[in-house]
Formats: C-alpha cells, sequence, structure tokens
C-alpha cells in the first residue's frame, strides 16, 4: 500500500506514521520529498490488516492500495488464463461457443413455457432462462408460480435437453432450486447478500451473478468473491444495467462493464439486454454491441405473446423477433472468431 502523508510534517510525526505501519506488519519504506513523504507499505494487502484506517489519522493526505481486493477474480490471480465454467454440456468463456439463455422472465403455464422451450431449442439456445419465484418491487404484482414452476422448468429441460437458469431469493430455497436447475441466479436486488451468495455457491452449481443497478464495478467483483472464497469456481458474472438518470431506457446497459470486467477478471461475462434496456425494440441492437464487446453469452427474455405476459412484457421478444436476432448476429459471433 502507498501512504501519502500531508505536506510539511514534522519529522517525528513522520516517525509516528512508519512506526504503525511496521506495527500492522508492513516493511514500510518512507520516500522524503521537499515537501511530503510517501511512504511505500512492502506486505501481503489480502492477508496483513489494511492500512487504510490510516486515513483517519491527522498526519495522512492518501492511502492508496495497490493489490486487487477481489484476489481470486482478478486476472492475476489465474495463472492458466480464462475460467472456462462447464455446465450442462457446454464450455463458456473465452474461445468457446458463444451461449445463448432464452426463455421468459417468468414462468406462467405449461403451454407457454414449453412453446418457448421448442423455439429457443430451434435457434440454438443451450439454456432455458424462465422465474419461478420473482422478485417485484410492487408486493401486489406476480411474485411467480414457485415450486410448480420449477416443475414446469425441469419438464421443459427433460423433453428439450436444455440446461436451466432460475434465480433463488432466500437462502431456504437453495436446496430446492439447486434440484431443479444447473445454473443458481443470484439477481440484481440480491447481489449484496451474501449470506444467500455463500449458501447458493455451497450447492456446488453454477451461480450467475447479476450486478445491482447501483453496484460499481468493483463491488460485483467483491460479490463474486463470496462464491469464489467458497470453493465454487463456477461464476458467471452478468451485466445487466444500471440506474442512471435516463428515462428513455427501464435501465442503462453499462457495456463499458464488460471491457473493464474482461480487462480485470478471468471469469465469463454474460449480458442481459432485456432487463438491460427494457425495450423489446432495443434488444437486437444490444446483443450485437454485446458480442462485438467479447461477451460470452446472452440471457434474452422471450415470450409467445408478450403483450400478454404476466412480467415485463416491454422487454420480452416474440418467436419472429428472436429467430431474427440469432440470425443477424451469427456474422457478428464469426467476427471474433467464436463458434456457433
Amino acid at each position: 500500500m502507498i501512504v501519502v502523508l500531508k505536506p510539511n510534517l514534522p519529522l517525528e510525526e513522520v516517525e509516528k506514521v512508519i512506526a504503525e505501519v511496521a506495527k500492522l506488519g508492513y516493511e514500510p519504506r518512507p520516500i522524503h520529498g521537499k515537501v511530503q513523504t510517501v511512504i511505500a507499505a512492502i506486505g501481503d494487502e489480502n492477508t496483513h490488516q489494511s492500512l487504510e484506517t490510516l486515513a483517519s489519522w491527522p498526519q495522512v493526505e492518501h492511502v492508496h492500495r495497490v493489490q486487487k481486493r477481489y484476489k481470486l477474480a482478478s486476472r492475476e490471480a489465474k495463472k492458466g488464463g480464462d475460467t472456462i465454467v462447464k455446465v450442462h454440456g457446454q464450455e463458456i468463456g473465452a474461445g468457446k461457443k458463444f451461449c445463448f439463455m432464452a426463455g421468459p422472465c417468468s414462468v406462467e403455464s405449461e403451454e407457454q413455457l414449453m412453446s418457448t422451450a421448442k423455439a429457443v431449442k430451434a435457434q440454438g439456445a443451450t439454456f432455458l432462462r424462465g422465474g419461478a419465484f420473482k422478485p417485484r418491487t410492487s408486493p401486489y404484482e406476480f411474485q411467480g408460480l414457485a415450486k410448480e414452476g420449477l416443475r414446469l422448468l425441469s419438464q421443459a429441460a427433460k423433453e428439450y435437453d436444455l440446461g436451466i437458469v432460475t434465480e433463488v431469493l432466500s437462502e431456504r430455497d437453495v436446496e430446492l432450486v439447486a434440484a431443479h436447475s444447473d445454473i443458481l441466479q443470484i439477481g440484481a436486488r440480491n447481489c449484496q447478500n451474501f449470506s444467500l451468495i455463500t449458501e447458493a455457491a455451497r450447492s456446488g452449481k453454477t451461480i450467475l451473478l447479476k450486478r445491482g443497478m447501483s453496484m460499481k464495478i468493483e463491488e460485483w467483483l467483491l460479490a463474486s468473491e463470496y462464491v469464489l472464497a467458497n470453493g465454487n469456481p463456477n461464476v458467471l458474472l452478468c451485466e445487466r444495467g444500471i440506474r442512471t438518470f435516463e428515462t428513455y431506457t427501464r435501465n442503462t446497459l453499462d457495456l463499458a462493464a464488460t471491457a473493464i470486467v474482461k480487462q480485470e477478471s478471468h471469469l465469463p461475462v454474460i449480458i442481459d439486454p432485456s432487463q438491460g434496456c427494457g425495450r423489446a425494440d432495443l434488444v437486437l441492437e444490444l446483443c450485437k454491441a454485446a458480442v462485438a464487446l467479447n461477451a460470452d453469452g446472452l440471457l434474452i427474455e422471450v415470450h409467445p405473446n408478450p403483450a400478454e405476459a404476466w412480467s415485463d412484457g416491454q422487454q420480452q421478444v416474440d418467436f419472429g423477433l428472436y429467430a431474427k436476432l440469432v440470425k443477424e448476429l451469427k456474422p457478428f459471433i464469426s467476427a471474433v472468431g467464436r463458434p456457433i
């Protein structure tokens, strides 16, 4: 860590800070300038007590970390290159086949889910998404079919040989949801519910970790650290849009975050353009941008009749638009060197 002291400090005050740095287990190497002193603190920031508390000292102007706080998710931690997540017979990650996860926002009925599963499978999707438990802003909105929704997801998975991606909302439901799914989704509202993330990680299932609507990239990566630190290496990071001042879209899909996370971390990145903008008419263009940024897959909301959807119909594409989307994406996927 780097400790920057305030200008023109008396030597005895500088010595106090140096002594505290040594007391906390670091090797202090002061650099005395004409006006200020900077102390390079040599030591492992991830095992020693943090020196960031020194920022409260009257002698200290700034304290800067050098090592990443997300020590397991950082690219430096992965000696062998990018993580490849293997789930339901597919490898997801850098250089592997581009992954399509598609299905309705909410599981509503057998007819709705089975027809959607058939349609997305025909277009090459390998995972069916669908919410059995739905976190809604209002308690009066549709909350999902719960256990019946999970049963229908299992039925669709068996009939169409699709992996299942579905959200888990509570620690008490992890075992139940894990029994019916291949990938446990931690949604935007729960992305800093560390007790839930820990319990989900311990299930051994692949975790799809959505970014919170007001979450900084570092916080997102630190949330993934909870999965990795609990011995589960199978994490998919999912950018799903953040809350900004813009009102033309429901959320603002932060495509820059995809490029940043690809630099910072070895974990695969999935993009959810449906939640990312909240408008079906923009989904195709955002998918093209996601592919161009070398995302590893897409999580797309698809419904047989979005106008009659029980939740978020405005952002779900119908079967025709989904088929058009997949067709138009193929040249983009080939252009970035990914198998289709």
